[in-house]
């Protein structure tokens, strides 16, 4: 059915899209995080009736509208390479996959585009009221955009409400609720929209910070980080939380990504998470004796606590799901590795016994071979996995990218809670430690929300779907060449992009809020 390409394509194609994504992503959680604040902001002017707040209101909405006109160029050039690049996958599930992206496009993205144009060009034009609901609805617009595309990569990591139809060859949606609502979405939607809450709290506390060390706009600036402050405290406890229920749900729909994050070799009950440790560069495959850690220190019977929240619970490492056998919790035994592959094979073969036996008219035969299909199709795609050491994702990076994010993120509950306090007993403009630590973090919550990107995606290969189809064999039939080259150009425009929104951040900051207001 599909064929294995030439690795170095497959390479480049994942870089390309690797470096796409991670640009975009630079934008999309300020705009999801910058939204809600203005919301909040543009609410207190419009009970309040204050001057400040509505030049705040305008200053930040300014920044916001930078970044989000930025952002447009980088996410539809990575909806486009689903198509120029990833065409196997998009047969394949395009029926399943394309639904939420459209809905995005048709519903939430125009929703945003229009309440975005009001909430900018409205304020002489409709009344108060119009125009803060505008300014939520641009805000509610951009949360639901979020939704609808995290629900597509949910279903890529957790392929449920489908069935493959060896007519067609292509699968297909029959439950679009379980595809829309189904766990792994809803905790990726939460944990996902409130990391951006958090960038979006600390932009604004960082910029506030460097006003109050230039002493400009005393007034203005700690009111603006009073709200981000407390919006960002209630954002980052929130996040933890999330973060738990999604490991919770890894736990039980993709074992290995678990495995490969917590650096978790050999499984057990009471198993320790690992709170820090050094990756052994000699470590290269499951099977080589070799010690994965040169050093770590570990919480014991924790991970067995995270992942399943009972201390004495059995956590798989990764060698158990290479060698299977353990108990699963429905009381049944876990496949090995080479169980699955020689299952997926059996899946493959029946297609095309399949699909030869209706073509020929032979309809006994095609039932026959369309029983044992639907049988095998859970492991479908292990059929095309060449050795059982390509299902182990790359350990030390996975391993590295969580502690950095789940570091980050307990940075910034000690942050928030100290930020706080500071804003509300003391004068925040004698910290000035304080303030060069909020300028400085910005640069933290861009990192931890890459760093979450990494152990999302890089988690989860060699699949891009889970279970059911290879990245290896997802990619399009292409001159390895025209990608290098597509790669290269990608990389130059985005990176022009980037400094150039950057300057006109600056510029933008620099200027500071408008001296006076204009006429309402």
């Amino acid at each position: 059915m599909f064929e294995t390409l030439d690795p170095s394509l497959i390479d480049w194609s994942r870089a390309q899209f690797a470096m796409t994504a991670m640009y975009h992503w630079i934008f999309v959680p300020l705009t999801l995080g910058l939204t809600i604040i203005l919301g909040i902001m543009e609410t207190i002017y419009y009970r309040t009736g204050s001057s400040m707040w509505l030049r705040a209101e305008k200053f930040w909405m300014k920044l916001f509208g930078i970044n989000f006109c930025v952002g447009i160029a980088t996410g539809l050039i990575l909806e486009f390479e689903f198509g120029t690049n990833w065409s196997n996958y998009s047969w394949f599930v395009g029926d399943i996959f394309g639904a939420p992206l459209a809905i995005e496009g048709i519903l939430a993205f125009f929703m945003e585009a229009t309440f975005i144009s009001v909430m900018f060009f409205g304020w002489k034009k409709v009344g108060p009221k119009f125009h803060l609901a505008s300014t939520w609805l641009t805000a509610l617009g951009a949360t639901l955009s979020a939704w609808w595309i995290l629900v597509a990569n949910a279903w890529m990591q957790n392929p449920v409400g489908m069935k493959f139809n060896p007519d067609t060859m292509r699968n297909e949606m029959y439950d679009f609720a379980a595809v829309a609502l189904s766990p792994t979405a809803v905790n990726k939607f939460f944990h996902t929209v409130i990391s951006g809450w958090v960038l979006g709290a600390m932009f604004v506390v960082g910029i506030s910070c460097w006003f109050l060390l230039k002493k400009r706009e005393k007034s203005l600036f700690v009111s603006s980080m009073k709200v981000a402050a407390v919006f960002g405290l209630v954002a980052s406890l929130l996040a933890i939380y999330s973060g738990d229920s999604s490991g919770y749900e890894i736990a039980k729909k993709q074992p290995m990504k678990l495995a490969a994050f917590e650096g978790e070799y050999e499984g057990g009950t009471n198993r320790p998470f690992v709170l820090f440790g050094i990756f052994n560069p000699a470590k290269k495959s499951v099977d080589d004796g070799v010690n994965p850690y040169l050093f770590k220190v570990q919480i014991p019977g924790m991970l067995s606590l995270l992942t399943n929240h009972k201390m004495n619970s059995y956590v798989p490492g990764i060698r158990n799901l290479i060698d299977g056998g353990y108990k699963l919790p429905d009381g049944s035994k876990a496949f090995s590795a080479q169980d699955k592959m020689a299952i997926g094979k059996t899946a493959i073969s029946a297609l095309d016994a399949y699909r030869s036996a209706s073509k020929v008219g032979n309809k006994e035969d095609a039932i026959i071979a369309r029983a044992v299909l639907q049988k095998t199709m859970p492991y479908f795609g292990y059929g095309y996995i060449k050795n059982k050491q390509d299902l182990v994702p790359y350990v030390p990076l996975n391993f590295y990218a969580f502690r950095i994010m789940v570091g980050i993120g307990f940075y910034f509950i000690l942050f928030f809670g100290v930020l706080t306090f500071t804003l509300w007993k003391k004068d925040i403009n004698k910290k000035r430690w304080l303030l060069w630590t909020g300028l400085y973090s910005i640069a933290l919550a861009y990192i931890g929300e890459q760093v979450g990107w990494i152990v999302a995606e890089v988690g989860r290969q060699p699949w891009s779907i889970q279970d059911l189809l290879p990245t290896s064999v997802s990619i399009s039939k292409l001159d390895v060449g025209n990608v290098q080259i597509s790669f290269f150009i990608f990389l130059t425009i985005f990176t022009v992009l980037l400094i150039a929104g950057v300057c006109i951040l600056l510029k933008a900051i620099k200027k500071g809020p408008e001296p006076q207001l204009l006429n309402e």
